[in-house]
């Protein structure tokens, strides 16, 4: 008699898919992925999607107006198209996510593992050095580095990066102190393999979970500061359409036409939200003591 397919033992999942299965059962973490989804493919699509040229094209005649046909979210103070701007805006805080948090990631990496595998002169000398540049908060410092840098978008996210890259340095040293002295190492070692392969084959990926779940976090704190860096002046120029430099053009208008910053306002908040929830829901799957 042959066995029915219902009765063969089944094999368990494979590990790839009970980590995804795993993420999309926290629903927030799902919320969190959707909204930075959006947000990219806002940001992608952003020319096809617009109906104006969000600097240039700016209609005198409709000045301060309300959501219309023409202008589905209204006009800011020089007539030009809302809507239009926050697509475009949406390209400058993916770009501020990616510039600053990237270059605190390749820069504070490398650097903490370093730090943490050798330890010793080396090791003092980068705390050292880590330990100045926390004892500011994140946004004076980046607002005195932006300054020094001349302003402008671009200084303004390497002012930011280099702000984010303390912490990413003090999470790769703590993670090479651990690892270093695990056994896979010391057998690494034992047949002969140097301290940079054993660094970038052993150390480096078995420290990356904890540092992309920074990274996610990271981004959001990111966008937060070149809102606030456009909003004095040191990030993305007037002209702009930043989230940050919309919200500076608004204050002047909040008693006659408070839409001017609640849509800039409400877009930095949800997609901030969504960094978030997405950095807690990869911090349930990568961590095991998170695990259900």
């Amino acid at each position: 008699m042959t066995q029915t397919t219902s009765s063969l033992p089944q094999l368990p999942p494979a590990p790839r898919y009970r980590t995804l299965r795993r993420f999309v059962a926290n629903r927030l973490a799902t919320i969190g992925a959707a909204i930075i989804a959006l947000l990219v493919l806002l940001a992608l699509a952003a020319p096809l999607l617009a109906h104006y040229d969000p600097v240039f094209d700016q209609d005198y005649g409709n000045i301060l107006a309300g959501p219309s046909a023409a202008h589905w979210l209204g006009t800011d103070d020089l007539g030009r198209d809302i809507y239009t701007r926050m697509l475009f805006g949406s390209r400058i805080s993916l770009q501020a996510a990616l510039i600053s948090v990237g270059l605190a990631f390749s820069l504070g990496v490398p650097i903490g593992i370093i730090s943490g595998f050798y330890r010793g002169a080396v090791d003092a000398v980068v705390m050292r050095v880590v330990d100045a540049l926390q004892a500011f908060p994140s946004l004076i410092l980046a607002l005195a580095l932006a300054a020094a840098l001349g302003g402008g978008f671009y200084n303004a996210m390497v002012a930011v990066g280099i702000g984010f890259t303390a912490s990413f340095v003090r999470l790769a040293r703590g993670q090479a102190m651990t690892i270093r002295n695990l056994d896979y190492v010391m057998a690494a070692r034992a047949i002969g393999a140097g301290n940079l392969r054993i660094m970038w084959r052993y150390v480096l990926p078995n420290a990356l979970a904890p540092l992309v779940i920074q990274a996610t976090f990271a981004m959001g704190t990111a966008i937060i500061a070149e809102a606030g860096l456009s909003y004095l002046g040191l990030g993305a120029r007037p002209e702009d359409p930043s989230w940050g430099s919309m919200l500076h053009i608004a204050q002047g208008y909040l008693n006659t036409n408070p839409t001017l910053a609640m849509w800039p306002g409400v877009a930095i908040f949800l997609v901030v939200l969504g960094f978030n929830l997405l950095g807690d829901g990869i911090r349930e799957v990568f961590d095991p003591r998170l695990a259900r």
